[in-house]
């Protein structure tokens, strides 16, 4: 009998300072249980997931002291977006090893749900083509939560990703996704890392046309996270800045 791949919710709040929210009152019980008895862990960060773990043991006790459960990390792209280093395919399979021997595995993301926005969607790909079991748990998604509290469309919508840093291929990465939303109704999807907030916004606050609707999402789950949505005309009537420290998803339906 092989194990399944167990894919574990986490919170929003790592990574950011002064954030951390009761466990409890973010992710359901029974993943919390789930948690505590899985024994072998495929991770980005080792040092992050023992900090979770430790946290689900205030809560569900683990089977199993800390020190003796396994957490291997993820293969680490080269710089650049390339493959890792030595035999991709067989580093991200080597991972699947203890459900070949019976065991569950747990997949966890530094925040929200495994494989959405997360490398971890190679493991669960690699699960599927040997033949292992993929058991999703519930949890917080930022991307969804921002959509769901928009009130742009939420009958199509695509997640794009990191916009470009450089100037130029930015903007004409935003005027390109206007474009698209416009002709399909439908919602962009982006993220940053959060020193780059203030610089994405201004950026689309420049290249959007003044009636497209932009929502931006700060904090989700976390104490103080917000949402705005408004027209990009709005938001230069009646600007808004945003922190650098916490993660924010932006929107934009044209």
């Amino acid at each position: 009998m092989k194990g399944c791949l167990i894919l574990m919710p986490n919170t929003l709040d790592f990574g950011v300072p002064g954030a951390e929210m009761p466990l409890q009152d973010v992710l359901p019980h029974l993943a919390l249980q789930q948690a505590a008895g899985i024994a072998h862990w495929a991770a980005e960060n080792a040092k992050t997931t023992r900090a979770f773990l430790k946290r689900v043991d205030a809560i569900c006790p683990l089977q199993k002291p800390l020190q003796e459960l396994q957490i291997n990390e993820l293969p680490r792209p080269s710089k650049g977006g390339g493959k890792p280093a030595g035999d991709d395919s067989a580093a991200w399979q080597a991972l699947l090893a203890p459900t070949l021997q019976g065991h569950d595995l747990g997949l966890i993301s530094e925040a929200g749900l495994p494989a959405v926005a997360d490398p971890g969607a190679r493991l669960v790909a690699a699960a599927h083509a040997a033949g292992v079991e993929v058991v999703p748990l519930s949890g917080p998604s930022s991307l969804l939560m921002a959509l769901s509290a928009s009130g742009l469309n939420g009958q199509s919508f695509a997640f794009v990703g990191y916009l470009p840093v450089e100037a130029s291929a930015r903007a004409a990465r935003i005027r390109e996704l206007e474009q698209l939303s416009q002709r399909q109704s439908q919602t962009q999807l982006m993220i940053e890392t959060p020193y780059r907030n203030e610089a994405l916004l201004q950026a689309l606050l420049a290249s959007l046309k003044p009636q497209t609707r932009l929502s931006v999402s700060c904090g989700l789950s976390l104490k103080g996270g917000w949402t705005r949505s408004a027209t990009v005309a709005q938001w230069r009537q009646q600007p808004r800045g945003l922190p650098d420290k916490v993660p924010a998803v932006f929107a934009l339906l044209a």
